[in-house]
């Protein structure tokens, strides 16, 4: 019988280092793989807010160059309408604008 309790000792000892080993390597790979999703999910979330940002930036920029035209078309005798029909504005935007004018 001490045989088998030697055997059985040393079975449960290579069973739980098995184990903890198992655990051990299946904790990592979790780790990696949270790190790897998380690396990709920022990466593909600052791609998509630069091109946000960047298409924002470009909407803005359109609409101040067309708030900035309206003095010269009115100088050039263009009603408001006609502006707000030119630039694709609301009429509230161009007169808005008009306002602000200096």
């Amino acid at each position: 019988m001490e045989i088998n309790n030697i055997l059985e000792t040393e079975d449960r000892e290579v069973f739980m280092t098995l184990s903890q080993t198992y655990q051990e390597w299946k904790e990592a790979t979790k780790r990696e793989g949270l790190e790897q999703g998380l690396e990709r999910g920022l990466e593909q979330g600052l791609e998509r807010g630069l091109e946000q940002g960047l298409e924002q930036g470009l909407e803005r920029g359109k609409l101040e160059a067309k708030l900035e035209s309206i003095p010269r078309l009115l100088a050039l005798g263009l009603s408001v309408e006609q502006i707000a029909q030119a630039l694709d504005l609301d009429l509230e935007q161009v007169r808005q604008a008009i306002q602000e004018t200096p």
